[in-house]
């Protein structure tokens, strides 16, 4: 696994080009869509004062309005397209947020010279300019500091001009000036609603971004670890078994997580298959064990997998798979998995070069080795058995003699039968093998062997390539393994797991296919990934991140989010699809809700200042606010008591309550609608409807009533317009109920509205057109045309009503997003999870957990492995009658149903793994039907000679082990009508142990007590175990009785004591080791 940074920002992270990936990001999710809302809003608004200015009055008395209003549409036109079709960079987007502003600016400055040459009011365009002031903050592109400058000028400007136009710095007026500081007052309002918005959208936009490089990088360390997995499958096994125990894996996985499932049968899977028309290849290095023997643990290592990591290459070269290694036995096979009509002369070519490569390290190193080679041609089944330490394995008679080939053969030549021959097609000159005198096996069933004849014998001896042949005393200083050594090491083999953080995939290498075509990889997400091969060098890790991130950002965040069609989203409003994840959206809780409600207050706190300092101050003035006051005090201690509780840690309930505001949506929601109620409420109930008839003095007391009126009605529009905004600051309210509450406010504010105003039409012809004219002059009498207010009123209210309505939708989508994405990098964060946990199985069932440290982690480890230690038990346990049972026909499908019976064996002996008890204990591999296994190799290093105690209960644990599986193996047989029966042999003392093997690596140990181990269990008995005289003397110490059996031959040792453990003493002696 590659060093966390290599690949992705590490959680909590920033990378150098963070802040760019974010302004890019602002740009397409909120910029964008938010500045083609306020242009339709603004296009909208143009075409509206344009029919109002055609429709009231004569069109040739506004012909500035209208030519504003004409070009100001014509550049909001414009640049709708241009943003529309994403023309605008980031650079221009903010110049054309200046220029909008200006447009609007302009046109209101318009709008008031108009209005001012009838009649100067301190009221005049002051929602327009309020209007300005809250989409700079909300839906125009300018940073937090722009955005306040620019609202302030907006602001400021506008009070400096209506208070020079009604001569407040020539004439000072107490009217006109507490209308002015409630024009401030609306404004302040205006701003710090607007800036609440503009910080809560983002915070939002930062949290959505946070999520969405999170998701991102959980993604490319999901794709990361699926590589690496299948690299690391792959390593091990072929392709085309891999891909199907990677499912059980998973569907292993799932199964613990879902208790109620039930497998389908009693049986372990079997992933075995049956090929035809195949060569088997053994070879042994001749000499080798004495060799190693002078070797220290890290020469042993490097030995072995430069020698191997050669051979590999040969087998690549040739089209042939390797099976496996032991110890210095090699086998490969051609023809797998895919048939190849030229499998024997690979082999045959494959024997021939392994030959001349150790006559080459002889020539080189004057080191007494050779290569013996045994080839068999006939059918195989391969494939994996059991449930730990995966090893690609091949069974069948034809298998058997293969190896018997080997064992019969000569030193240096390749061994063949005729069978290979047949299929040689004369490709290689022969010459009679005599394998039958050397092997009882081969006379018994009447093989007739040859031995091939290497063309290059025949030829003259090429130029040496290697390295020059230390001579005279550097010879005789020099040891025979160092020599070794330094010659293999020039040959340069890859080390083991090297290949894991490779991008390409080590498929197309592993599996030898005709005519040189690679199988195509199998895919391992449905998503599309990134092509990094686009170049010939290939594109940088952070080019790839960058282009993620910015196609994720375009994907999920559309510039037009309520027409673009998603998986996620209705393609009308955005609901999700998904009903079970719409409730949970809404059932949310919401962090920091209580801020929407302190803003709110705060409008309130606004609209109550504008009417202390206009309207008069009546009792029914000063009892609905006071309601209103108090609810909203309420609402405000139920959303801040825990910091009541800080100060009385008696009320600890209080920030209980508290937090059900934030996590509760029933009560969160009520608060909500109490509130918004009683501000949209109180905005409107004082306003004065109806006229008194009568005469004439009558009529004076209405224009006195209406002069009033004329200046409070543009105050009251202003009041329902904040009220308006205060619902809009719920951000995360429910749009529907946004959408409900604004329209349900809007119809009432329209109908109060003209319903105060209708009743006054009589008095429009005559009395407010008499009072508004003093000797033909304008006169400076706050009095404005009824007409003018109804129509503007209604203009305003709609406006605003349209551009919140439209916001709160964005503002919806936004939130949404905020959660599918929360959602999704949830969900990709299981399965990331998930494929660690088989990254992690799949280790396990490669190298011990030990060792898998030493390669996966943090940072990848580039040295070989290996490890000396002094006290290891090993232990070989075989079922000898496997082999008379296996047979091949087609009652058990040419030996496959028997295969399943010794999976179920193996499988079972795996299980055993998993016991406390039998923790120390490490499966080492399986060969044939033998079981291999040691205990003691997880001990630290330098820690071996330090106990004594511990060192001999791992051989303890070995025998409670290995009578553990004679028990499983009796188990099998009363179930499977057998009665196979167990040889073990134990052996201790000193073992080397390693990783080799660059193309399949595997973990191996080696050493004189492995062999002895060996042999004790191929001269044992069967159903007893075998074990030398120094491991019987420390089994008799732990208080196990122990059978001499005398003196045996052991290959390679001469004659050996060996004892049989008495196994009924097993159970005592069991729980004296627990």
């Amino acid at each position: 696994m590659p060093a966390k940074g290599c690949y992705f920002l590490n959680e909590g992270e920033e990378g150098p080009d963070q802040d760019a990936l974010y302004e890019k990001y602002r740009l397409t999710s909120q910029h964008g869509p938010l500045l083609l809302l306020l242009l339709l809003v603004a296009i909208a608004a143009c075409i509206a004062l344009i029919i109002i200015a055609f429709i009231y009055g004569d069109p040739s008395t506004r012909q500035a309005v209208l030519v504003t209003a004409f070009l100001t549409l014509a550049v909001f036109v414009a640049l709708y397209v241009l943003v529309y079709v994403e023309c605008l960079v980031r650079r221009w987007l903010r110049a054309s947020a200046l220029l909008i502003w200006a447009c609007l600016v302009t046109l209101g400055y318009v709008l008031v010279y108009d209005s001012w040459r009838k009649v100067a009011c301190a009221w005049e365009q002051v929602p327009f300019f309020l209007f300005v002031v809250f989409v700079v903050y909300t839906l125009l592109p300018f940073s937090m500091q722009g955005a306040v400058v620019v609202g302030v000028i907006s602001s400021t400007s506008h009070l400096l001009v209506l208070g020079a136009l009604m001569g407040v710095f020539s004439a000072p007026s107490i009217r006109v000036g507490l209308q002015l500081l409630a024009n401030a007052v609306i404004f302040l309002c205006g701003n710090l609603t607007g800036a609440f918005h503009k910080h809560q959208l983002q915070d939002a936009s930062r949290d959505l971004f946070t999520y969405t490089v999170k998701c991102i990088q959980i993604r490319r360390k999901l794709r990361i670890e699926k590589r690496q997995q299948e690299n690391l499958l792959l390593s091990v096994l072929p392709a085309h078994i891999s891909m199907g125990m990677k499912l059980t894996i998973i569907e292993r996985l799932k199964e613990r997580g879902d208790r109620r499932y039930m497998p389908d049968n009693n049986f372990h899977s079997l992933y075995v298959k049956r090929h035809q028309n195949v060569s088997i290849l053994y070879a042994d290095i001749v000499g080798f064990t004495r060799l190693a023997s002078d070797c220290s643990p890290k020469e042993l290592v490097v030995m072995l997998n430069e020698l191997f990591g050669k051979f590999d290459q040969i087998a690549k070269a040739n089209e042939c798979m390797r099976i496996k290694i032991l110890g210095d036995c090699y086998y490969c096979v051609s023809g797998l998995p895919v048939s190849l009509p030229t499998h024997a002369r690979n082999c045959v070519k494959m024997g021939l070069d392994m030959c001349e490569a150790i006559k080459q390290v002889r020539e080189a190193t004057g080191v007494d080795i050779s290569m013996r080679v045994g080839i068999h041609s006939g059918n195989v089944l391969c494939g994996v058995i059991g449930l730990r330490k995966w090893q690609y394995d091949v069974w069948s008679h034809d298998v058997s003699l293969a190896n018997r080939m080997e064992a019969a053969g000569v030193p240096g030549r390749v061994h063949i039968t005729e069978a290979t021959l047949n299929h040689l097609d004369k490709a290689y000159e022969v010459e009679d093998g005599h394998g039958e005198q050397r092997d009882p096996y081969l006379k018994e069933m009447n093989i007739r062997t040859y031995l091939v004849i290497d063309p290059r014998s025949q030829q003259p001896p090429p130029p040496s390539q290697h390295l020059p042949k230390p001579k005279g005393d550097a010879a005789l200083k020099m040891r025979a393994s160092v020599r070794m050594t330094r010659y293999l090491e020039s040959w340069g083999a890859a080390r083991p797991f090297a290949h894991l953080n490779h991008r390409e995939s080590v498929s197309s290498s592993e599996t030898p296919v005709p005519n040189g075509r690679r199988p195509k990889a199998i895919p391992l997400r449905r998503h599309r990934t990134p092509d990094r091969s686009a170049s010939p060098k290939g594109r940088s890790e952070d080019d790839s991140y960058d282009d993620e991130m910015l196609s994720a950002i375009e994907g999920l965040s559309s510039t037009r989010p309520c027409c673009s069609k998603s998986d996620d989203f209705y393609t009308f409003g955005s609901i999700f699809l998904e009903k079970g994840f719409e409730r949970e959206y809404r059932l949310a809780p919401i962090p920091r809700a209580r801020n929407y409600f302190a803003c709110a207050s705060l409008v309130f706190i606004c609209v109550l200042l504008v009417h202390v300092l206009l309207m008069p101050r009546t009792v029914a003035l000063g009892v609905s606010f006071g309601l209103v006051a108090g609810v909203l005090g309420l609402v405000l201690g139920l959303c801040f008591a825990d910091e009541f509780s800080r100060c009385c840690p008696a009320w600890a309930t209080l920030r209980a309550i508290s937090e059900r505001v934030e996590t509760h949506p029933l009560l969160r929601l009520s608060l909500a609608v109490l509130t918004v109620g009683s501000l949209l409420t109180i905005a409107i109930v004082n306003l004065p409807l109806g006229l008194p008839a009568g005469n004439e003095t009558s009529l004076r007391t209405a224009g006195s009533r209406e002069r009033t009126l004329c200046e409070l009605l543009p105050h009251y529009t202003c009041s329902c317009i904040l009220a308006f905004v205060a619902c809009s600051v719920f951000l995360r309210m429910s749009l529907e109920l946004k959408v409900v509450l604004l329209t349900v406010a809007l119809v009432a504010y329209l109908v109060l509205f003209n319903i105060s105003l209708c009743s006054r039409s009589d008095c429009c012809g005559h009395s407010l057109g008499n009072l508004t004219r003093t000797n033909g002059t304008l006169s400076s009498s706050p009095f404005c045309s009824w007409k003018d207010l109804q129509m503007m009123t209604s203009f305003y209210l709609v406006l605003f009503y349209a551009t919140l309505i439209m916001l709160s939708r964005q503002i919806d989508y936004y939130c949404r997003l905020d959660c599918l994405w929360k959602n999704k990098f949830k969900k990709e964060h299981e399965e990331f999870e998930t494929m660690e946990n088989v990254n992690r199985l799949l280790l396990e069932n490669v190298l011990p957990a030990h060792v898998a440290a030493h390669f996966i982690g943090d940072k990848l480890n580039e040295d070989w492995y290996h490890q000396s230690y002094d006290c290891v038990c090993v232990m070989f346990a075989s079922v000898p009658d496997f082999k008379v049972f296996y047979t091949e026909c087609d009652v058990n499908k040419e030996g496959l149903e028997c295969l399943r019976l010794l999976n179920e064996i193996i499988a079972d002996f795996d299980e055993l793994l998993l016991k406390p008890k039998f923790s120390s204990v490490e499966k080492i591999k399986t060969i044939g039907s033998t079981y291999m296994a040691a205990a003691g190799l997880s001990v630290p290093s330098g820690h071996e000679n330090q106990d004594l105690e511990r060192q001999h209960a791992h051989i303890g644990t070995t025998v409670e082990f290995s009578i553990a599986l004679m028990n499983k193996l009796d188990g099998i047989n009363r179930h499977s009508f057998n009665s196979f029966r167990l040889r073990v042999g134990i052996n201790h003392g000193p073992v080397i142990a390693g990783v080799i093997g660059a193309r399949k690596p595997q973990y191996d140990i080696w050493g004189n007590t492995v062999n002895v181990a060996s042999r004790m269990e191929s001269t044992g008995e069967l159903g007893k175990i075998q074990v030398t005289e120094e491991t019987c003397a420390i089994l008799q110490g732990l208080g196990y009785s122990c059978e001499c059996r005398g003196l045996i031959n052991v290959k390679g040792k001469g004659e050996l004591r060996t004892y049989f453990v008495c196994t009924d003493t097993a159970k005592f002696q069991g729980l004296g080791l627990n």
